[in-house]
């Protein structure tokens, strides 16, 4: 199903959201970097979740207005997101794993399968969050809704995992602070792609 990418309006969108919930926002994802660190990553999709349901319920402008305990709503869906962050992972390795085998553009192939996989599921969690659905189910309806405009979602892709490299840099305390701009840069697009789909 295609549909109209609007890469920068998305981003801008995101960035605006971001800024008018800086606080919150930020506030959300020191609890959510530090629980998954803590953790070892076993939190990070639960944590992830809460982040995704966060940003949704302002785009949405739910009331009463999301606080910072809503993080903790990920919970809710504990199971789907801890096996989306498992077998994300997995897959990527595993194919990071192979590509670097192949002569000469082991590295670059095992770069730009990295991205493919994260664009192909950069809705999945919006998707166990929004809808309630499992993890295959959620998996499957992002790589439907991308397959089809791949190329431009990839490079929306590129930049909010960019603005996420960034934040890592800084250790956890930067990633807070960019990890929720890539929430609201994938929030605003997924909801739009979801208005846009009904339309057709």
């Amino acid at each position: 199903m295609q549909i109209e990418i609007k890469f920068g309006d998305w981003i801008q969108e995101g960035f605006d959201l971001y800024k008018a919930n800086l606080t919150l926002l930020i506030l959300a994802s020191l609890v959510a970097v530090a629980l998954s660190t803590a953790s070892l990553g076993i939190l990070a999709g639960p944590m992830g979740a809460g982040m995704a349901l966060i940003v949704l319920a302002l785009i949405d402008r739910v009331e009463p207005k999301p606080d910072i305990a809503d993080v903790f709503k990920g919970f809710n869906v504990f199971l789907p997101s801890l096996l989306l962050v498992i077998g994300v992972t997995a897959v990527s390795a595993i194919g990071y794993f192979i590509l670097q085998f192949i002569p000469c553009i082991g590295s670059i192939a095992s770069l730009l399968f990295g991205y493919a996989i994260s664009t192909l599921t950069m809705f999945a969690i919006f998707e166990i969050v929004d809808r309630g659905r499992d993890v295959f189910t959620a998996v499957q309806a992002s790589i439907e809704t991308v397959k089809l405009n791949f190329w431009p979602l990839l490079g929306l892709a590129v930049v909010a995992g960019v603005i996420g490299a960034i934040g890592a840099l800084a250790c956890w305390i930067g990633l807070a602070v960019t990890l929720p701009l890539y929430f609201t840069i994938l929030g605003i697009a997924y909801r739009d792609i979801q208005i846009q789909m009904r339309r057709i």
